[in-house]
């Protein structure tokens, strides 16, 4: 009993009405939004509630932290819609249930770690813009079709839905200032309802997206060929899949490690994310990822425990089985009203009034993940992408920070004493400190305040050491670590390299 206990992380007092109020919510927000995007990939619509149910449960449960919702995510889904297309829907349940597999093997041998390496810039820029997709979204339901073509609303059907959304956001800006008893969206949601069902209001419901009635998720394997063909075919959508799914995850539950103040686990959000795309893939589930949208809903609405999320999915199962003709009625204008302040709070302003007093390349970094993750809404290539231009920012800045200070001691012997770190990037500096045609005859290169870091930096000290035996002056290498001394008498067993205090560190080429 204890292990269940902690299995649901009940290590603090538990507000269950907020708890069961807060996954209601979620799960009024994931019906539309899960239902969209099976339909943008061509899936049957029943798949995307089906996923936010098995995602939701699962991960709610067995998942990396409480607070966090998972479902039938956009981001993941757009993986798959080639695969779709080309291959048809029994290729993409084996896609999935494959991209499980892979987030639980990098959550076994604890590769969530890696997460660490991406800077706040690129948080900012990814959370920033995430928040300007979910807000742009939300634009298409002020669309109808007319004719077989898709135009925007006018007349009357637009100043209701606008009217509508503007009523939605209201209550939920005032409502928490009178009382925050209950979750200001979900009020915001049951108010608009009531007002278009009794007062007859004629304007765009759930209905009009897709059905929600259906029955429990049906288990099926998939119907393929087990070859090598076939493996070579899905295996490299469900790899980005599992990529694109576990760096929207472990980002996202940074985002809530920085908001309640907690810690989680990415390694566990791996493996919970990965069993639940297994489960996606025999249960007819177009798969998922952590919604962060819907997490930022749960966490507003005052959720902190695992419930919420168990509620959440419990109310989408039950919704598809018994509830769908009154879910089918809620206007559409509340479900983006919500989905409006949703992404106005995922915005993180902080970041326009830090903008004339962080670095420009800070600046630019935040500037180009938002815009990839807008114009592409390819979320792990954003932050590939912003991970890779900070790494290549700090080598910049670290090589310009190589540095020799030179002195010649009464023997005659000159000193050169480095400082800053020799490695790819910092290499043409290094050399270009060395006067070696008026240098006397004997140097000391001392790397006491220094470290050699990789095989371009012992080439670099190959190449030095040569052009002074060259000329037939003798050099000496001082505080180099046993596997720099080795690498280069291994290179040239005529340089002579004497050690005095040596450190132990090792070079990055060095088999540990």
């Amino acid at each position: 009993m204890k292990k269940v206990l902690n299995l649901f992380d009940f290590k603090q007092e538990v507000n269950y009405k907020t708890e069961v109020l807060a996954g209601l919510t979620v799960a009024m927000t994931m019906i539309p939004e899960s239902l969209s995007f099976a339909i943008l990939a061509g899936f049957p619509p029943l798949m995307g509630l089906y996923a936010s149910f098995i995602m939701g449960l699962i991960t709610a449960i067995f998942g990396g932290r409480p607070g966090m919702i998972s479902g039938g995510a956009g981001a993941t889904v757009i993986v798959l819609i080639a695969l779709m297309k080309s291959n048809g829907l029994e290729y993409v349940l084996a896609a999935v249930a494959l991209a499980g597999v892979i987030q639980i093997v990098i959550g076994v041998f604890r590769l969530g770690k890696f997460i660490r390496l991406v800077p706040h810039p690129v948080m900012f820029g990814f959370v920033n813009g995430l928040a300007i997709i979910i807000f742009m979204s939300q634009l298409d339901q002020f669309k109808t079709v007319v004719n077989g073509d898709i135009v925007w609303l006018s007349g009357t059907s637009l100043y209701i839905m606008a009217g509508l959304v503007a009523l939605t956001i209201a209550i939920v800006v005032l409502l928490p200032k009178l009382t925050k008893a209950v979750p200001s969206s979900l009020v915001a949601i049951i108010v608009v309802f009531i007002l278009v069902y009794f007062l007859g209001i004629d304007t765009k419901t759930v209905e009009d997206i897709a059905s929600v009635s259906g029955g429990f998720p049906p288990f099926h394997i998939p119907n393929i060929p087990l070859t090598w063909e076939t493996l070579e075919t899905i295996a490299p959508y469900s790899m980005i899949m599992a990529a694109v799914g576990l760096t929207e995850g472990l980002l996202t539950l940074n985002l809530v490690d920085e908001i309640t103040e907690t810690k989680g686990n990415g390694n566990r959000e791996c493996v919970a994310q990965g069993g639940a795309n297994v489960l996606n893939g025999f249960f007819f589930g177009m798969g998922g990822c952590p919604m962060i949208a819907q997490t930022l809903v749960n966490l507003s609405a005052g959720s902190r425990a695992r419930l919420s999320g168990i509620i959440a999915a419990f109310t989408i199962l039950a919704i598809v089985l018994f509830g769908a003709p009154i879910i089918e009625q809620v206007p559409m204008a509340a479900l983006v009203g919500v989905m409006i302040m949703v992404a106005i709070g995922t915005f993180e302003w902080a970041s326009l009034k830090i903008f004339n007093k962080v670095p420009k390349k800070d600046i630019f970094l935040v500037i180009i993940v938002a815009l990839i993750t807008v114009i592409l809404h390819n979320l792990a290539l954003a932050v590939l992408v912003g991970v890779i231009l900070s790494a290549l920012f700090f080598a910049w800045e670290s090589a310009k920070r190589i540095r020799a200070r030179k002195s010649i001691d009464e023997n005659g012997v000159k000193h050169y004493e480095i400082y800053g770190p020799l490695f790819f990037a910092s290499t043409t500096n290094f050399l270009e400190k060395f006067d070696v045609i008026n240098d006397p005859e004997e140097i000391i290169i001392d790397f006491k305040d220094s470290r050699v870091a990789d095989m371009s930096a012992i080439e670099a000290l190959n190449n030095v050491t040569q052009r002074y035996s060259k000329v037939g002056k003798k050099v000496h290498l001082r505080h180099l670590s046993n596997d720099c001394r080795r690498l280069l008498q291994n290179a040239d067993a005529l340089i002579e390299v004497n050690i005095l205090e040596d450190p132990t560190y090792k070079v990055a080429t060095d088999k540990i």
